[in-house]
């Protein structure tokens, strides 16, 4: 089952420190070794970006920087996990190697709706 990871940091625009970007990679290489990794990626700071908005036929555009760090998503990542359970586990995992912050954990559909790689 595939589950989608996103962070959310407990902060915002404090740079990873040496050992917290070694430490990642790390994570990353044993879940790609493991086969748990499907992607992951982290996001720049969200004055580098913007919310779109549509709500009653209007369409608004917010540029950043967003103030309300519980509302910053800092990254993501896909994961192959065997339950949901499991995909928990991944995220704890991920959280001691990057500290503060939460990490949302979301069961997939099971086909991708688009896949570029196909055909």
């Amino acid at each position: 089952m595939r589950y989608m990871m996103l962070y959310k940091p407990g902060y915002e625009d404090i740079p990873p420190t040496p050992e917290h970007m070694a430490a990642m990679g790390k994570l990353i290489e044993d879940m790609a070794k493991d086969g748990t990794l499907i992607s992951t990626d982290g996001l720049q700071s969200s004055s580098k970006g913007a919310r779109v908005r549509r709500s009653n036929g209007k369409t608004t555009v917010t540029d950043g920087p967003f103030t309300e760090t519980k509302e910053i998503i800092g990254g993501y990542a896909i994961v192959e996990a065997k339950s949901k359970k499991h995909a928990i586990e991944l995220a704890k995992r991920f959280l001691e190697v990057v500290g503060e912050g939460e990490s949302e954990v979301r069961l997939m559909h099971d086909a991708a709706a688009f896949d570029a790689n196909a055909g």
